[in-house]
């Protein structure tokens, strides 16, 4: 059939004919970085999903799973990132593959340790632009709710340190925290709020084999530990 015929069809015709060619419904046509993702990002991060299942292939995880990265990350610091991309986990995925004994405590071996590899600016904007179509979890995400308000770093330094212990594997300054996981003082740029709410609320709920312990924190207090962490970026809105 001739483009400028079928260009006069109804879309539900248009719709049919296409059905009845190829055998199925039409589908919508790919972003135009889906391709790029699938060609240069897929070996280490999981487009499609489910998450690990088990504590084996959490382990053979080689980068941060990015099927729900549309609800997870905030665009304009993915293009910023991919762009010029710096470590985030400090001993990367998993510390014990990447650690060794220091004088006075364990020390990152920064040997067993690739860097990103950098896209160019159109690249890291389609690249961007198709990981915010991939959006798992909207559930989750849905039951979140993260007024605006803010608290003092004092007071959230004595939550997230004190009262609840993450300090131990989170870094809230570039020398000062945890080795084990992502660092935070960039989370506020980073992560979308109503993702950091849900991520805490129950990390299982994302990630069923992740090390990172459900401490059941109230909701008042999730709302703070948001605040908190959007407190240690600077630069962007956070609402």
């Amino acid at each position: 059939m001739r483009s400028g015929y079928s260009a006069l069809l109804p879309l539900w015709l248009a719709g049919a004919i296409t059905a009845t060619l190829t055998g199925g419904p039409a589908r919508a046509a790919e972003p135009p970085g889906m391709a790029l993702l699938k060609t240069r990002c897929a070996s280490c991060h999981n487009l499609t999903g489910p998450a690990p299942a088990s504590l084996h292939t959490l382990w053979a995880r080689k980068g941060p799973d990015m099927f729900y990265a549309g609800n997870k990350y905030r665009k304009s610091w993915l293009v910023s990132w991919l762009r010029h991309p710096v470590r985030i986990r400090p001993a990367g995925m998993f510390y014990a593959d990447h650690i060794k004994p220091g004088p006075k405590r364990d020390m990152i071996d920064e040997s067993t340790l690739k860097p990103h590899m950098a896209l160019s600016a159109a690249d890291a904007k389609l690249a961007a632009e198709a990981l915010m179509t991939l959006r798992a979890h909207d559930d989750l995400i849905a039951r979140e709710k993260v007024p605006p308000g803010s608290i003092s770093k004092t007071m959230g330094a004595l939550v997230f340190d004190k009262f609840l212990g993450c300090i131990a594997c989170h870094r809230i300054e570039p020398d000062y925290g945890g080795l084990s996981g992502p660092e935070l003082f960039t989370a506020g740029d980073r992560l979308r709020s109503r993702f950091m709410a849900s991520y805490i609320r129950s990390p299982q709920a994302w990630d069923p084999k992740i090390w990172m312990p459900n401490k059941h924190v109230s909701d008042s207090r999730i709302i703070q530990l948001v605040h908190y962490l959007q407190s240690l970026s600077k630069g962007v809105s956070h609402g």
